[in-house]
């Protein structure tokens, strides 16, 4: 349920950045219980929980559960496309069954993006759900990720995350835990990128980065998400097509099920689902 205490944090103004009931504790951890401790949850949804060991390793979402848990369809964030206020569309993907968000929105101011970092954790944590933070500033979570170029801010998060376009991008990688592949194929996010990896492209990177990947650019349709996952990829990362959704979660849950084999992605309205 969308709180007008979560949708206002959309808006400038909007919430003081205390977690609602039910939401995240002030650190902003994702899946803690009451006690604060982290819960155990379910690793093909990439939902997060703990390890036998409770010790993190490189390769684990922190102490939350293998890094190959993060794959399936990933929400990507972008207001300025949203067809509903961001909250609301976030709201409806985990509904729809999302459980790993990358917040973008990075030219909002530090506070404001901080509330509304704080907002997604309060949906995603009844669902075990990841918040991942787009930039240097994990805004008090503890997922990151970082631009092709970036520097690794010091302190390493204990998820962190890295965009790639190319062959050199790839051959610099070194302790991310993660990459982006992009673009895919041409953006409507950002017309002229490129060039485009197109499947073939992304089939190659893919399989010299050594972790997983979530391809990402232009990837709107069921059939498209379809043919990432028989690139080798370990997920697919998808912004436009779910920010402009009217119903974010139906929309989710079409990508979903082609992501899964059981949509064929051949017809518009995102696929027919074989019996």
């Amino acid at each position: 349920m969308v709180t007008a205490q979560s949708r206002d944090a959309a808006r400038p103004g909007g919430v003081t950045g205390e977690p609602a009931p039910g939401g995240v504790t002030p650190t902003g951890r994702v899946g803690t219980t009451p006690s604060g401790e982290l819960g155990v949850g379910d690793a093909p949804t990439g939902r997060v929980g703990a390890t036998p060991s409770g010790e993190f390793e490189p390769g684990d979402v922190g102490r939350t559960g293998r890094v190959g848990a993060l794959g399936g369809v990933v929400v990507v964030t972008d207001r300025r496309q949203a067809a509903l206020p961001l909250v609301d569309v976030v709201a409806g993907v985990v509904t729809g069954g999302a459980r790993v968000v990358l917040l973008r929105e990075k030219d909002l101011p530090r506070a404001q993006r901080l509330r509304l970092a704080v907002a997604l954790r309060a949906l995603l944590r009844p669902v075990a759900g990841l918040l991942i933070v787009a930039g240097q500033d994990t805004l008090d979570g503890e997922a990151l990720h970082l631009r092709a170029g970036a520097v690794a801010p010091l302190g390493r998060p204990r998820l962190l995350g890295r965009s790639c376009h190319d062959e050199a991008a790839v051959g610099r990688l070194s302790t991310e835990d993660y990459v982006t592949l992009s673009p895919v194929h041409p953006s409507r996010s950002k017309p002229g990128y490129g060039p485009p990896l197109e499947i073939a492209g992304l089939r190659r990177l893919a399989a010299r980065t050594g972790r997983p990947v979530l391809a990402l650019g232009g990837i709107e349709t069921s059939e498209q998400v379809a043919a990432c996952r028989e690139a080798g990829v370990a997920g697919v990362a998808v912004m436009g097509a779910l920010m402009r959704a009217a119903d974010p979660a139906a929309a989710y849950a079409r990508m979903c099920a082609a992501w899964d084999g059981v949509c064929d992605g051949s017809s518009r309205d995102g696929g027919r689902v074989l019996a």
